[in-house]
Order: C-alpha cells, then sequence, then structure tokens
C-alpha cells in the first residue's frame, strides 16, 4: 500500500485541491532554505508524487506567476521557478509562526488582558481581551490581571475551540499516525513532509494557537507531534533536495536556520 494514500486521501475529502497553495507549502519548506530556486522538473517529481496533474501544476505556476508570487528563468534546457520578491515578503512572517519550538514547561501562570491589542504569542479572544502565558509584562494602557486559571482545560477549550479549528487538529492528527511508519525513498518522505507542513500551516494562518494547556486531551499536543514527525522526515527527504538526475540539478546545501526549525539545534 502507498504509505501516502491515507494523507492524500484526507486531502481530497477536503474538497477541491489549491494546487498553487501546496506549491507554497513546498517553497516555503524546502526551497526557500537552499537559496529559493528549484528546477521546474524536480517540482513536477514532487507533484506528480502528490498526485497533482502536469496539467493541474502548469495552471498553477500560470496563476503563482500572474499574481506576482513566483518568477521563471532558464539555464541552458532547464527552467527554474522561485519566489519573487513579493512572494517572500507574503510569505516570510508566517516562518516563525509555522516552525516556532513547542512549549516545553507547564503554565502555571496566565495574563487575562483587557482594552490593548495582544502581545506576541498570546491568544486574541476578540472584543480587546486576550490571554497570555505567563505573568510577563503587558503592553501600555492594557488592563491586565495574572494568575491561574480555575477552571477546567475541556470547559474552557469549549468557548475558545471552535468547531473547525477542532476537526483540522482531528484532521492533522490522523495524518501523524498515518506517517507512525514514514516512508523511507527520499521521493516519498519529501512528500510527505510536504503535506504535513502544508496542513499544518493552514492550521497556524487560519487559526489562533490555544496554548497546550487550555487544550482538551488528545488535541493538546499538536506542535510537539508536528515537530516531532517532522524531525523524523527531514533525513530522507533532504537526501532527495541532494540529489542530482538527469532531468534535474541538485540543489544547494540549506542554510543554518534550517536546523533550528521546531526548536532544533545546529
Amino acid at each position: 500500500m502507498d504509505p501516502l494514500a491515507p494523507l492524500l486521501q484526507s486531502l481530497a475529502a477536503e474538497g477541491r485541491l489549491r494546487v498553487w497553495s501546496l506549491v507554497i507549502s513546498f517553497f516555503g519548506d524546502a526551497v526557500q532554505p537552499r537559496g529559493g530556486r528549484v528546477a521546474a522538473a524536480r517540482l513536477q517529481r514532487l507533484m506528480a508524487r502528490l498526485g497533482v496533474e502536469s496539467g493541474a501544476l502548469r495552471t498553477a505556476l500560470s496563476r503563482l506567476a500572474a499574481d506576482g508570487w513566483l518568477e521563471r528563468d532558464r539555464e541552458g534546457r532547464n527552467s527554474f521557478y522561485r519566489l519573487s520578491e513579493g512572494g517572500i515578503a507574503e510569505f516570510a512572517p508566517a516562518t516563525g509562526r509555522i516552525y516556532a519550538p513547542p512549549r516545553r514547561e507547564h503554565v502555571a501562570d496566565w495574563t487575562l488582558g483587557l482594552d490593548a491589542p495582544p502581545p506576541e504569542g498570546a491568544l486574541d479572544l476578540g472584543g480587546g481581551v486576550w490571554l497570555c502565558a505567563g505573568a510577563g509584562a503587558s503592553p501600555a494602557g492594557a488592563i491586565a490581571v495574572s494568575g491561574r486559571l480555575t477552571a477546567s482545560s475541556g470547559a474552557l477549550a469549549s468557548r475558545l475551540l471552535s468547531a473547525p479549528h477542532r476537526a483540522a487538529l482531528e484532521r492533522l492528527g490522523a495524518d501523524i499516525d498515518a506517517l507512525s511508519a514514514e516512508p523511507q525513498d527520499p521521493l516519498s518522505a519529501m512528500a510527505a513532509r510536504v503535506l504535513l507542513i502544508h496542513r499544518w500551516r493552514r492550521i497556524v494562518l487560519r487559526f489562533p494557537e490555544i496554548p497546550e494547556g487550555l487544550l482538551p486531551k488528545g488535541l493538546d499536543d499538536a506542535r510537539r507531534r508536528v515537530a516531532m514527525c517532522y524531525a523524523r522526515l527531514v533525513p530522507p527527504s533532504e537526501a532527495w533536495l541532494d540529489a542530482e538526475d538527469p532531468a534535474f540539478p541538485a540543489m544547494r546545501a540549506p542554510g543554518s536556520a534550517m536546523a533550528r526549525r521546531f526548536g532544533g539545534t545546529e
């Protein structure tokens, strides 16, 4: 059985695949750390492994180029794509949120703030109300109260966790479970890594990240599980990016920031 089948079926069940978004996930995760430029033939090989037909990929690339996300150039017989300056500017702010390290310590104290924009990392509850882990400094002008939460995580999560957010976390968990015996061949590992980060990126950018201490059991360690799965997929998937093929050249070695994703060290 194809080890990617459960992930591809889960993605297909959500409706029409947005190929352009899958391409952007690959660029942000794998291409940017390696100089930002990838051969069109390598991109086609990966997308074919993900079940994307060549016509659908061409349409997606044309759209991304027309919208100012991608630029194309040629070197001999090979075509290459890279994110445009505008594309990099759009994607860069999300990188820190996607690859932030999991929280390692239990949070005992919290700060509830009113009447001020939420500080970085806080959970925006709407209406000028925010919740932040720890009893740190608050923005100027904010009304803030620090202390320990007495409500059960389940009761509080029912107020904070929307149905779409819960469903997205559950689908993410199912994908990670399916990758418990991750693919060993380099191309399949790269495809699995793209699918993992594609789903995680959409969760991080669409929904507020609720601190682990406020989530119900079973959904309270999403970032940690993603980080662990990602770490397992990186070595074989990087081998595919290192590989030279008659159809495309090897990519540049990754920069040092790659090793620090999810709190890793060089």
